[in-house]
């Protein structure tokens, strides 16, 4: 077959997987919404549009984060482009479709509570609208130059654009910004990552060379010839391993979103897990009374209403403290709450009128239970241990992710791959270290990689494959004794660096113009 009938082909297979997932999402939504009240034809334009730029989002994290996964077996033609592609893509999509869903609702975590209780108002759709462009544009400037960059780094710093500007346009004393503290969790991770990914592809580079003193396995690929079998093989699985990873972990930041949009747009259908069977059902109002009896014990006798409650509660957030009257609002909260539940025996038999309140009242109970269990200090162990299980209850009614948006995810992500892994194949293989790239380093590269992103996903923590893959490269070139090349490594900080600042500001600029024309 010539290249150019390759190239058909390839766009024509390209075409049918895309109009395919196209006409899979617009199955399922339309599933979904059957027997729901039907939004406004605003709303479902919105809906549409926001989901394009969501995926949009995956599309363009395929150019960067996974075309690492394939710049090895690519590079030391381990395997075929087009089917290291198509392979990497089939472990991305099994990696999105069996990841818990932890990740996209730490990265939801960081935006501003009250921005997340009313998605669907105009700020809520300026807020995702902001995010998700600024993120685009980030990426595909970087990619442009085919620079290595992380769309972790990019997302969160839009995230945060968008928290610093709803506080500076609100005021100080009336809305939240940044979450700092469960930012710098999230930046502990994403610095941490690449600082340890060179340091342990410096030593496991050292430690293979002492193991295996196989000259051919420290020398440049040659054209057209793989490398020896086994060094073959392993190269394929780590390939395999960080594809699986990366889907199980990036995939995930394009689903939060995702639902955000869904939530915000058609909340009847999407607000709360319809999936939660009715024992489950039972279990957690049996365990509401419990943690209400808890709550009794270190609750003042202030009576509250509904609306003073919400107010504390959003409050106590925004301030990250304890208020006198945080503890009697989450009585009021939690009986509210075993009133809409009642005696039903799924979370679908809640009235569709009272679908988006209960939601946001269990959002903001779950989130003021876990700073009352941190901040509280002194809890019995009995008492924690039963409130967490309570907030594992409640995490299960509102953070859930629906397979069918897994599936799409995962082919935006295969497909972005398929487009976009030239330009960052040749930045790996050989601009890096100062010698082309060698079977010995992609080996060890991959496998940190791999080791690393699943420690995020157990800790529920984005990790960026980017820096993870291009750290441990620069640590197997340092390791193998010929060094880096310093213009590319200083172009990829200076990306780095001016990741978050630039997508801070441009998604804080996109918010205030959303706002103005929504």
């Amino acid at each position: 077959m010539t290249p150019r009938n390759r190239s058909l082909l390839n766009t024509i297979a390209f075409l049918f997987v895309l109009f395919g997932a196209i006409i899979y999402t617009i199955m399922h939504v339309r599933e979904d919404l059957m027997g729901s009240t039907h939004s406004s034809a605003l709303a479902f334009l919105l809906l549409g549009l926001a989901l394009i730029i969501a995926l949009g989002f995956e599309f363009v994290n395929g150019f960067h984060d996974t075309a690492n996964a394939v710049a090895t077996v690519i590079y030391s033609n381990s395997l075929p482009p087009t089917f290291a592609v198509i392979w990497s893509g089939i472990w991305n999509f099994i990696g999105v479709l069996l990841s818990s869903g932890a990740v996209a609702y730490t990265i939801i975590s960081l935006l501003p509570i009250e921005l997340v209780l009313k998605v669907g108002s105009e700020a809520g759709f300026s807020m995702i609208f902001a995010l998700l462009l600024a993120a685009v544009i980030w990426n595909l400037l970087t990619w442009f130059f085919g620079i290595p960059n992380s769309s972790s780094h990019t997302l969160i710093g839009s995230i945060l654009g968008v928290g610093i500007m709803n506080q500076l346009l609100m005021g100080d004393g009336v809305s939240s910004g940044v979450d700092w503290g469960q930012a710098l969790q999230v930046f502990k991770a994403l610095i941490f990552s690449p600082l340890a990914g060179f340091a342990i592809a410096f030593l496991g580079m050292q430690l293979l060379r002492v193991l295996l003193p196989i000259p051919t396995l420290y020398q440049a690929p040659k054209e057209g010839k793989a490398p020896p079998w086994p060094m073959r093989l392993l190269l394929i699985l780590t390939c395999t391993g960080v594809s699986f990873s990366h889907g199980s972990n990036d995939g995930q930041k394009g689903m939060g979103l995702i639902m955000l949009i869904l939530i915000g747009t058609v909340p009847t259908a999407y607000a709360l897990n319809s999936a939660v069977s009715s024992k489950q059902v039972e279990d957690f109002t049996h365990k509401a009374i419990i943690v209400d009896k808890i709550l009794a014990q270190y609750s003042s006798d202030i009576k509250l209403s509904l609306n003073e409650s919400h107010a504390i509660l959003t409050k106590t957030i925004q301030q990250n403290h304890l208020l006198p009257e945080t503890v009697p609002a989450m009585r009021t909260m939690l009986q509210t709450i075993r009133a809409d539940v009642g005696n039903r025996t799924t979370f679908k038999e809640v009235p569709i009128e009272h679908q988006t309140n209960l939601r946001n009242n269990l959002y903001l109970l779950d989130q003021n239970l876990v700073h009352f269990t941190h901040l509280k200090g002194d809890l019995p162990k009995a008492e924690e241990s039963v409130i967490d299980d309570f907030e594992g209850d409640i995490v299960s009614a509102i953070q859930f992710i629906p397979p069918w948006v897994k599936v799409v995810v995962a082919i935006a992500l295969g497909l972005g791959t398929m487009v976009g892994w030239k330009r960052i194949v040749v930045t790996v293989g050989k601009k890096i270290g100062k010698q082309e790239m060698s079977y010995g380093q992609g080996a060890v590269a991959e496998t940190v990689a791999m080791t690393m992103i699943q420690m995020g996903n157990q800790f529920h923590m984005p990790i960026s494959t980017t820096h993870v893959v291009t750290s441990a490269i620069a640590g197997t070139s340092v390791g193998r004794g010929n060094g880096i090349q310093w213009s590319t490594v200083r172009n990829m900080a200076m990306a780095w660096i001016l990741t978050l600042p630039i997508s801070i500001i441009l998604s804080g600029c996109l918010f205030w113009i959303f706002l103005k024309l929504f």
